[in-house]
């Protein structure tokens, strides 16, 4: 029999190793929050105003969307992948409320379902052409959506121009819960609800196993192109989601509503600490790093500062 001191001694390198790799992916997150915590110092000090409540109020709805849309965008960059079709189906979406509805109150479950509904099969076909037929995702969404830009356009014209959503759908975009738009607690809910997902359900393990390392899951018996097949869908269904409270919002949308949406969301999900080589992401931090773009907008607009130097200032932030 051996004794204590003959037993093998345990190896603490694995566990540290892992202790250090989560520290620096908790970092990775936490960044935007620091980020935000030096643009609301900058901004006190330059335009003490863009940071009054009724300045704030005006403009977190408009971070809201944008952060709808990034969720969306980072659960496709985990998988590696990349979405170009957003602008496409956020206008699809408002496009296809405006002709359900007729702008009338007793049709809006229909708008809302058939909005969703179309822009989750644009995504099915992101998805399909990229995970099954190994299609590049670059190239693959930006087809799809010029194709549904176009048959946007086409079921546009058919539309009056004086088109609008219905009076309860607008009352809905301007309703606020605690003082807060509807839209903010709507896209906290989703960002609680799918960090959940993705941190303690089998599912999620199983998606950022797929992003991180495609062949391991692979033989690990992971189905990988149904989860990057998921990825493309669930977004989707959340670009679908974000133009519907964007018309909400703003009550007679127009083809322009989602141009603000190409690359705004992937900048809001690097902003996060999403990993463009997949499988890392909190939907938490992406949500804080669209309030910080927004807020950083707000504050340049509010600087008077002409829109070349505006972009100038965006990509060094």
């Amino acid at each position: 029999m051996k004794s204590p001191v003959d037993a093998p001694a345990v190896d603490p390198a694995p566990k540290s190793a892992s202790i250090l790799r989560g520290w620096r992916i908790q970092m990775r997150f936490a960044a935007i929050w620091f980020a935000m915590i030096g643009l609301i110092i900058v901004s006190a000090i330059v335009v003490p105003r863009s940071l009054l409540p009724s300045t704030f109020l005006a403009i977190i709805p408009l971070a809201a969307f944008l952060g709808i849309a990034a969720i969306g965008e980072t659960l496709v960059l985990m998988a590696r992948g990349i979405d170009l079709s957003i602008p496409a189906v956020v206008t699809l979406s408002s496009t296809v409320v405006l002709g359900f509805s007729g702008g009338q109150d007793d049709a809006i479950l229909w708008a809302t379902f058939a909005a969703l509904f179309f822009a989750t099969v644009v995504g099915l076909i992101n998805g399909l052409l990229v995970a099954v037929f190994e299609l590049n995702a670059l190239i693959v969404t930006l087809a799809v959506g010029a194709i549904t830009t176009g048959a946007t356009l086409w079921y546009r014209d058919s539309l009056p121009q004086e088109s609008r959503v219905p009076p309860g759908m607008a009352a809905w975009g301007d309703a606020r819960f605690l003082g807060i738009n509807v839209a903010v607690w709507v896209v906290a809910a989703l960002a609680v609800i799918l960090n959940v997902i993705l941190r303690k359900t089998t599912i999620g393990r199983h998606f950022s196993a797929v992003g991180a390392n495609p062949r391991s899951a692979w033989i690990a018996g992971i189905n990988v192109a149904v989860y990057q097949c998921a990825a493309f869908t669930v977004a989707a269904f959340l670009y679908g989601i974000a133009g519907i409270l964007v018309s909400a919002f703003i009550r007679n949308p127009t083809l322009r509503v989602g141009e603000p949406y190409l690359l705004a969301p992937i900048a809001a999900a690097v902003l996060g600490g999403t990993a463009l080589s997949g499988g890392i992401g909190s939907m938490v931090a992406v949500a804080g790093a669209a309030l910080f773009l927004t807020q950083l907008g707000q504050m340049l607009q509010m600087l008077g500062l002409s829109s070349a130097l505006q972009f100038v200032i965006e990509g060094v932030a």
